[in-house]
């Protein structure tokens, strides 16, 4: 049933995206201009112009990151003495390291950069990496591995950092992470993600009865400047797609019982009794 989930959420998407819509548009309005549906094919190239120019010239993506970069507060008080810490992959190209034979980090690297912090700020506590393969194809390359080689060159050695390489999606990161430490109740685990990310994860961890301390990093959008031209048509179109794909997967969490909540934040994080 996971492999089921997780192939046709990587199919979907594939057809979804932002960037293949607009191909799909293109070839559609070429392919009614050959069979003479001249009415047809104005109709879509129309349709196809006015998304580009919308895309090509306003932060669209941004708004819709924006509610999800908000529902948790940067920078707020951590706990004194947590007892572990859970970073979430999605900061690591396992593929694109393998090919070159070191860590090549992607826009979400300030996870890494959490860790390497929060290692330091709780040297007692358990640090936790949690990511394997997101892809289909290329599964045999896992995140893990290559942030553990990237650690044994910037953290202490005698540090200890466990590193779980089987998550393939947030889902399994949760699963995962649970049966390999056990976390007992009362205690404080931070979670570190992707400002954007933290509204699913929060509530996936609380779906599993495991209240966390959110400290969300790698924002994306400009607070307090959503309202200007962006004349970035390839940022614009990225980031648009970062934000259709993340309220998808809330969606689809919620509708399958992957998550306790649509839109979890700092006013409705699951509680301690739920563990």
């Amino acid at each position: 049933m996971e492999n089921i989930f997780f192939v046709s959420s990587k199919l979907g998407w594939a057809l979804s995206a932002p960037g293949n819509f607009f191909v799909i548009l293109a070839v559609a309005a070429w392919i009614c201009l050959a069979a003479n549906w001249i009415r047809l094919s104005r109709l879509l190239l129309s349709i196809s112009a006015l998304l580009l120019l919308l895309v090509g010239t306003l932060p669209v993506g941004e708004w819709l990151l924006a509610p999800l970069e908000k529902q948790f507060s940067a920078n707020a008080a951590l706990p004194r003495s947590p007892a572990g810490v859970i970073v979430l992959g999605g900061a690591v190209d396992p593929a694109l390291s393998e090919a070159w034979g070191q860590t090549e980090t992607g826009e979400a690297a300030e996870r890494l950069i959490a860790m390497v912090y929060l290692a330091n700020l709780y040297p007692d506590a358990q640090m936790i990496f949690t990511g394997g393969s997101g892809s289909v194809s290329e599964t045999e390359y896992k995140e893990a591995d290559y942030v553990r080689f990237l650690f044994e060159q910037l953290a202490p050695r005698d540090r200890a950092i466990l590193y779980e390489s089987q998550a393939r999606n947030t889902e399994e990161n949760v699963r995962n992470s649970k049966a390999l430490i056990n976390p007992k109740p009362n205690e404080d685990w931070v979670l570190v993600s992707s400002a954007f990310h933290m509204p699913r994860a929060v509530g996936a961890f609380c779906q599993a009865g495991w209240p966390v301390v959110p400290y969300p990093v790698d924002h994306r959008t400009q607070q307090g400047s959503l309202l200007r031209l962006s004349f970035d048509f390839g940022t614009n179109l990225r980031i648009l797609e970062l934000a259709l794909h993340e309220w998808l997967g809330l969606l689809a969490y919620r509708l399958t019982g992957r998550s306790d909540r649509l839109l979890a934040g700092d006013q409705n994080q699951c509680s301690a009794a739920t563990g």
